[in-house]
């Protein structure tokens, strides 16, 4: 459906139509990407991924993200002049879009509210917030059927656009650190190495990294230097207990 918003947001000269273009596009890249790439997610560990393949869904959603900042930055860049410049619009067509579409989401956010997993939840809502924006598509040209005020065609694109990007820039950005490996949310490596230190027989923390494969699965390796090796079995067993408590389940331990 976003193809035809595209085609007909050009022949209606509809800057709105095109900036929701850009966000059911993205959407619908998200959603394909996210369910093509969740059967390479859900492989097993091998010689050639040891750690898996989660970082795949971050690629996919790295992607989308790009694509819809990038995309939302054009429009919003090419928008802001023609507030001052408005060019007359299809209303009509406008408005026929707009009905079609809003009957599109609302079947669509009929078929998935039956469904009762997190996934489903979470499309049921966004076809939901996409009613909402073609609600004010249709105003907009409702509107425009009595006045010449074209100016609100851009800025319905604007507001659009600054949508996406609050959405997108702050999921690219999470996504973005967890490629670079940064340490996960909610867990400090200086508190966790002194909950480690309180573990009998540990002597020192030579070297901790603690990092996320996909924002939900953690991993860490770790030197601990011991007072005593003949307990070192039992030791690495209470530190691993202690790492999982924080959600770090693929865990290498070395003593000294």
């Amino acid at each position: 459906f976003s193809i035809i918003e595209f085609i007909f947001g050009a022949l209606f000269h509809s800057s709105a139509i095109l900036a929701d273009a850009v966000h059911d596009f993205g959407d619908a890249l998200a959603i394909g990407s996210s369910a093509l790439m969740q059967t390479f997610a859900n492989k097993p560990a091998d010689s050639a991924y040891p750690l898996g393949y989660k970082r795949w869904n971050i690629l996919a959603a790295l992607l989308t993200s790009s694509i819809l900042i990038i995309g939302s930055s054009l429009i919003l860049v090419e928008n802001i002049p023609n507030l001052f410049h408005p060019q007359p619009v299809n209303q009509d067509g406008m408005l026929v879009l707009g009905v079609i579409a809003i009957i599109i989401n609302f079947a669509a956010s009929r078929i998935v509210k039956n469904g009762h997993s997190h996934n489903e939840s979470i499309l049921s809502l966004h076809f939901l917030e996409d009613i909402l924006g073609w609600l004010a598509v249709i105003l907009v040209s409702i509107i425009l059927q009595f006045t010449d005020w074209y100016f609100l065609d851009p800025l319905l694109s604007i507001i659009i656009s600054l949508f996406i990007l609050s959405q997108a820039l702050p999921k690219a950005w999470n996504n973005l650190k967890i490629f670079l490996e940064q340490t996960p949310s909610g867990i400090k490596s200086d508190e966790l190495a002194l909950e480690l230190l309180s573990i009998p027989n540990v002597e020192s923390i030579v070297q901790l990294k603690v990092w996320t494969m996909d924002g939900y699965e953690h991993c860490a390796t770790l030197t601990v230097k011991l007072t005593n090796h003949a307990l070192a079995g039992k030791t690495k067993e209470r530190i691993r207990n202690s790492l999982i408590t924080y959600g770090i389940r693929q865990i290498t331990i070395e003593t000294v």
